[in-house]
């Protein structure tokens, strides 16, 4: 299983392979950059063939950065399992419920998760993340799993004060900066099988939140990506989330728990690697993130 990264300081990303004993090697004498063009092109396969030994180890810890380098749009599937929906106090939809995050929420897996300016209700959501291979455009339930590239694990980091308190648009409180923590690394979709088998956790300062697997989806990948391309045409490089199981921080009881400064959160989804944030406060130093 080859894990396609890039790694490096913020905007000075390389591209890379994570070999078996979890070392980055370099790819850069192999290509740029992990572009929407290796997407588009299907290079993606072709990198996951090569053998990580015969690249240079790179040395020293490294920062993982977005494993897509110029990620076109992000679309998030919402209440897409009926458990979530349940927590939620909200009807289980009869149709996919779909919002956009902003380009500008992206950050490396690892990166700090920076607590807005007025947030109160900073909560969490680990996500299957999809990346779309082939254009998608009135595409059937059945071919729609052809147009997938790869897989991602994702954050859909949220602030639920701006998202249901402050008008009807849950954009709102789903674009800030830093809301979106992707990676480590891109799996291509013949090395994850089956999407709708894939388990989920994540823990806040060590303390188990969310479990689940993404069979329980109430839309499965191919079913909400079909949908989506009803209405939107969905390009090579593009993200689409998947939906988030129970356990998120609005839906516990008896009160709900939110994100604070210096809380830890702890990500994983099966195959995708793991992720680790901490939430810092509001400043307007280092947010140029877009990797």
């Amino acid at each position: 299983m080859v894990k396609i990264v890039r790694y490096g300081p913020k905007g000075q990303e390389k591209p890379g392979l994570v070999d078996s004993e979890g070392q980055i090697r370099d790819l850069s004498g192999v290509v740029s950059d992990i572009t929407t063009e290796e997407v588009r092109l299907s290079k993606l396969k072709v990198l996951k063939d090569i053998n990580p030994a015969t690249l240079p180890l790179v040395e020293g810890q490294q920062r993982f950065g977005v494993p897509i380098s110029n990620i076109g749009k992000i679309i998030a599937i919402g209440l897409n399992y009926a458990d979530h929906a349940a927590e939620s106090n909200l009807p289980v939809p009869p149709e996919p419920i779909y919002f956009t995050k902003a380009i500008t929420s992206l950050c490396g897996a690892n990166d700090d998760v920076i607590k807005p300016r007025d947030a109160t209700k900073l909560d969490w959501e680990v996500e299957l993340g999809v990346i779309i291979g082939k254009t998608m455009r009135y595409v059937d339930q059945k071919d729609a799993l052809d147009h997938v590239a790869g897989y991602v694990l994702v954050n859909d980091v949220s602030e639920r004060a701006f998202q249901k308190e402050r008008g009807t648009q849950w954009v709102k409180g789903k674009g800030c900066d830093t809301f979106c923590p992707t990676g480590p690394w891109v799996l291509t979709a013949d090395e994850i099988g089956d999407p709708q088998d894939l388990d989920m956790f994540l823990d806040v300062n060590g303390v188990r939140m969310q479990t689940g697997n993404t069979r329980t989806q109430i839309f499965p990948v191919a079913e909400a990506l079909a949908y989506v391309s009803r209405f939107v045409t969905l390009q090579p490089g593009d993200l689409v989330i998947t939906g988030t199981p129970p356990g998120v921080g609005e839906g516990k009881k008896p009160e709900p728990i939110y994100l604070q400064e210096g809380d830890k959160i702890h990500l994983g989804v099966s195959k995708l690697g793991e992720q680790r944030q901490t939430v810092v406060p509001f400043s307007l130093e280092g947010l140029e993130i877009i990797d």
